[in-house]
């Protein structure tokens, strides 16, 4: 019986116990917590936002251990490069309870595009065990992105011939945009050849800064395959990398069409097709057309458009063509050419113009020359490379601050006089490798061994079969000596005058020669510095009597 009875008190606890529970579920509801973002809905790229996550306990019951979890957009720039996953310990949440929270990002993402944030509160009503989680999102659009994103690509091009395309880019966003890449897909049958700036891979390019008002070019020479009338589409992407995915930003893409070649032109400048300019060249330049298709060309109008700083526009002229002052183009009309009226099949014929180069290119960062042809709707491009300019000047003095010379002046037979040596090498428009200045001593004079800078001592040699001094300088940046310090040498040399030499004015060091390769053209520069007699032009304190030997 008593057993029993204590059967029947475990059932009826438990009945409670259940009943309880199911009251606390009942008072308990999801809905009972309201959880929502607050934000704008439209944004402009990389424009400010800040998300308010708002909450509030609508119900009866304390909400214990709540845990907010924000989760930003994969497009949003996080300040101080935090994770896009927030996670915040909340304090208990009381019935009637309400808290907020913000946050702020920037949104990527191309115009038009819907952007999503998503919040996530978990929680454990008071007295019981499970967990409870409510979310919610909120979308924003970028509304707009002012950024100018073009692709210049030609309508037509002939199969397996080079061409050239430009990707041009330009900000007006109130942000700075970092590490932006710009992407692009060619079309099957195209051959990637180059580009500048250099690429990353054959279709990408980092820029690495892009400022308001700040834009750029990238120009991208290739080649495609085809059949005549064959389409091919090319794309390019403007984007940024973000955890390993890429954040579009714009997008781009144009056709163009395969055509049949109907003219072939070449150019040769001062009789050379490869010709490489110096600073103050004139150049004659040579346009050949020749008739590659089956039919009579008539009425040919042909110009030559001639692009870069270096070019001395004033200087050009043409026996035939037209030109225009201050302009750089020159224009030959059939209408007063008689030879451009028709042109047979495999027929070949030329204008010609002249033009010089400027003798000083200033910063010319690349130093090219290019001409720009079309044979009415044939066009081509031909780029001719400038080579730098590499001087070296010798000097001497007996009056100098660096050795201290002595003997006899004028210098005087069977006596030693001691003179300084100055060498200065500069070096103008590009990188120039393994410069050396070269100069031989007359019978009559020896080194001393005095060198300056010391540092320079282990570049410099001399053969006492030969009698040639050598300066090993090595290799020089763009500008150096010209826009920056002069890279010089000093050394000291004596010299003994002979019987033979009395009353002549002796050389005591011949004619200085530099030479090295130009990095940008691959050729080999020189040039030449004039010997340096006991005259001694460059010392304002010798005269010329001064110079005779006693």
């Amino acid at each position: 019986m008593r057993n029993r009875l204590i059967l029947v008190f475990i059932i009826l606890a438990s009945l409670i116990g259940l009943i309880g529970y199911l009251w606390q579920r009942q008072v308990f509801s999801k809905g009972n917590l309201n959880l929502e973002i607050l934000s704008k809905r439209e944004v402009g790229l990389a424009e400010e936002v800040e998300y308010t996550v708002k909450y509030k306990n609508n119900g009866a019951v304390p909400l214990e251990e709540p845990r907010l979890i924000f989760e930003y957009p994969k497009q949003a720039l996080v300040p101080d490069d935090k994770p896009l996953r927030q996670e915040i310990i909340l304090d208990d949440i009381y019935p009637k309870m309400e808290g907020t929270i913000s946050f702020k990002a920037r949104l990527l993402g191309q115009e038009g595009e819907n952007i999503t944030a998503k919040a996530t509160l978990s929680y454990r009503p008071k007295n019981l065990k499970p967990r409870y989680e409510s979310e919610t999102t909120f979308t924003n659009v970028i509304k707009s992105a002012p950024i100018t994103f073009e692709l210049d690509l030609p309508s037509k091009v002939e199969s397996v011939k080079s061409f050239n395309f430009r990707i041009n880019y330009f900000s007006n966003v109130d942000y700075p945009l970092t590490d932006l890449r710009v992407q692009t897909e060619y079309p099957s049958g195209f051959e990637f050849l180059e580009s500048t700036p250099s690429s990353l891979e054959k279709n990408e390019w980092l820029v690495s800064l892009l400022n308001k008002n700040e834009g750029g070019r990238i120009e991208i020479t290739g080649k495609v395959s085809g059949q005549i009338s064959e389409a091919r589409i090319f794309v390019a992407k403007l984007g940024v990398f973000k955890e390993g995915e890429f954040i579009l930003l714009k997008e781009v893409e144009k056709g163009l069409e395969i055509i049949k070649p109907l003219i072939y032109i070449r150019q040769e400048i001062n009789r050379n097709p490869q010709y490489v300019a110096r600073p103050g060249d004139w150049l004659h330049y040579e346009i050949y057309f020749k008739n590659i298709d089956e039919d009579v060309l008539n009425n040919l109008f042909i110009v030559s458009e001639l692009e870069g700083e270096a070019f001395d526009s004033g200087t050009i002229r043409s026996d035939f063509g037209q030109t225009e002052p201050g302009s750089n183009s020159v224009v030959f009309d059939w209408h007063k050419i008689s030879q451009l009226q028709y042109l047979l099949p495999m027929e070949e014929r030329k204008v010609d113009f002249w033009i010089k180069v400027k003798d000083d290119l200033g910063l010319a960062e690349k130093p090219i020359l290019i001409n720009k042809i079309s044979v009415n709707d044939v066009k081509e491009e031909f780029i001719t490379k400038i080579s730098s300019k590499i001087e070296i000047v010798q000097k001497g003095f007996f009056r100098d601050e660096v050795f201290g010379n002595g003997g006899p002046i004028p210098p005087r037979v069977g006596g030693a006089t001691s003179y300084t040596i100055i060498w200065q090498v500069k070096n103008y428009y590009s990188l120039v490798k393994d410069i050396r200045v070269k100069a031989l001593l007359p019978p009559s004079v020896e080194l001393t061994g005095k060198i300056f800078p010391e540092d320079e001592t282990t570049k410099f040699s001399f053969d006492s079969q030969s009698r040639e001094i050598i300066w090993s300088v090595g290799d020089l940046e763009r500008g150096s000596g010209v826009f920056t310090p002069v890279k010089n040498i000093a050394f000291q040399v004596s010299f003994t005058p002979n019987e033979f030499q009395r009353g002549q004015t002796p050389e005591i060091i011949n004619a200085a020669t530099i030479t090295g390769e130009d990095s940008w053209t691959d050729r080999i520069l020189e040039g030449t510095s004039p010997a340096i007699d006991t005259t001694l032009p460059d010392d304002e304190t010798i005269t010329e009597e001064m110079g005779k030997v006693q």
